[in-house]
């Protein structure tokens, strides 16, 4: 009976490790990593190169590791390119920057617009980065973005989005005809900062313990245009909303649309910050649609007392249902933090 038993623990375990090595290995198969570096030592020298290698129509994963560098390129992650993951190797020495305006010209003699000027655009489902300074060195020209996302299931980790006028262009539905099209953005332990609308679009964003740095001449954080009948806008939890501007100088937030919210839930919110808080941008109907909302603010530019009078405060019961797993995860159940992995 013991050499019976003894042979059947030996097969099991004989299978099990098989079938182990069996999916090891096709994981491994499966797998795609590519490396960008601009000394030529990795598989393509711009990360633009590395997008355009990815498969189309393929439900794995494609880890594109960025070595340190400057890489000055206009990137476009195009709608068929998923999923990818941006891996750099702190945002400090791996940095992607282009320079374009709205205002700089195309080849037709047209201005590029808002949209055009973008350094980085996503239009891709399920795109993830880490640790990598996204810019738009333009210079206070007007508006000049770093990033814009349109897909779903957007993620951010330990990144920079540097800037002036619109920074980051979380753009969702803006301008699509189906307004339904959902367009969840994560941003975890991330700096943004600007100076006039440098967070703005139509797209659901969860900002979690991140440096919103308002530089000096700023007027105005947020500017969304949240999709009608969506829930959630903007919604900043945990962060720090600083910067060097003048104190009294800069609003939370103004409505481009007029359904747009946003909330800051257990911020830390400095001078920097005007009494008033919000600004209706001279559309008093917007006040009667919009929702801005803050719930346990602390800091010098906290006084909830002289806040515009159409916003909100909330109770610790209302805060409750913005979590971010509540915001984003979604009918598919988005496990936004694995997408980070």
């Amino acid at each position: 009976m013991q050499i019976s038993g003894l042979k059947n623990k030996i097969t099991f375990l004989s299978i099990f490790s098989a079938v182990i090595i069996s999916l090891l290995s096709f994981k491994m198969k499966d797998e795609k990593t590519i490396i960008v570096s601009k000394d030529g030592k990795g598989n393509f020298t711009t990360v633009q190169q590395a997008i355009d290698a990815v498969g189309e129509g393929t439900s794995v994963r494609t880890k594109i590791i960025v070595k340190p560098g400057t890489y000055r390129e206009k990137i476009t992650v195009s709608d068929t390119k998923n999923p990818i993951i941006l891996i750099g190797e702190n945002p400090e020495n791996t940095i992607l920057v282009y320079g374009d305006h709205a205002s700089k010209q195309n080849a037709e003699g047209k201005n590029i617009g808002t949209t055009g000027s973008s350094s980085l655009f996503i239009f891709s489902n399920d795109f993830s980065a880490k640790n990598i300074t996204f810019q738009n060195d333009a210079g206070p020209v007007g508006q000049a973005v770093a990033v814009l996302t349109t897909g779903d299931r957007i993620a951010f980790e330990n990144c920079k989005f540097l800037g002036f006028q619109d920074t980051l262009y979380t753009k969702g539905a803006q301008d699509a005809l189906d307004k339904t099209k959902i367009s969840r953005n994560y941003f975890k332990d991330c700096y943004i900062e600007g100076t006039t609308d440098y967070i703005f679009g139509a797209g659901t964003a969860v900002f979690e313990n991140c440096i919103i740095y308002s530089k000096k001449n700023a007027s105005y954080v947020t500017a969304a245009s949240t999709i009608e009948g969506n829930e959630f806008g903007y919604v900043f939890i945990n962060c720090n909303v600083t910067g060097d501007a003048e104190p009294n100088s800069v609003y939370l937030g103004r409505p481009w649309r007029p359904f747009a919210k946003t909330v800051y839930v257990n911020c830390a919110i400095d001078s920097t910050i005007k009494k008033e808080g919000w600004h209706n941008w001279a559309k008093p109907d917007a006040e009667k649609t919009t929702f801005y909302a803050e719930y346990s603010s602390k800091g010098a530019g906290a006084n909830v007392s002289k806040r515009a009078s159409w916003s909100n405060q909330l109770t610790k019961e209302q805060s409750k249902k913005y979590s971010s797993k509540n915001i984003l995860s979604g009918k598919d159940n988005w496990n936004f933090k694995k997408a980070l992995k």
